[in-house]
């Protein structure tokens, strides 16, 4: 756990980000304002976690997951929040999924060239000895054709 308030605080250039966003552009922002804002997410993050944690230990469950944070949403009273974060969500999980695939088709491609590349190296293997019986073959027929 954090020992002193200012480290629960999220970082500045995330909250200005957020915010630079969420307004309008010429519309500016006072310092203290963004500091107002940068505690009032860092307590809501706080609360949502805490509620989350709750649904979790009603499960008997250690690990949070996005269904415990979907009805700490609703505990919380924003619900208007929950649909935009279940899209969320999906976007999220169909991108790991597409990471996923990808991951496995590169990996799945490696292989495919590591054989290949262990194919050929033992076609060149058995080529070489093909070359080296046949000189063999030729330097004893010249010995032979010599006697």
């Amino acid at each position: 756990m954090a020992e002193r308030p200012e480290d629960l605080n999220l970082p500045n250039a995330v909250i200005t980000r957020i915010i630079k966003e969420a307004l309008p552009d010429g519309v500016n922002i006072s310092k203290e304002a963004r500091s107002a804002i940068s505690r009032a997410a860092s307590v809501f993050v706080l609360y949502a976690t805490s509620c989350a944690n709750n649904f979790a230990m009603k499960g008997k469950r250690k690990t949070l997951n996005a269904s415990d944070v979907l009805s700490a949403m609703e505990e919380m009273e924003f619900q208007r929040f929950i649909t935009p974060l279940k899209e969320a969500l999906e976007a999220y999980r169909r991108e790991q999924k597409g990471k996923k695939e990808a991951s496995e088709q590169k990996k799945k491609d490696k292989d495919k060239k590591t054989d290949s590349e262990e194919q050929d190296k033992s076609r060149d293997d058995d080529n070489d000895e093909d070359e080296e019986r046949l000189e063999e073959e030729e330097q004893n027929e010249e010995e032979e054709v010599d006697n």
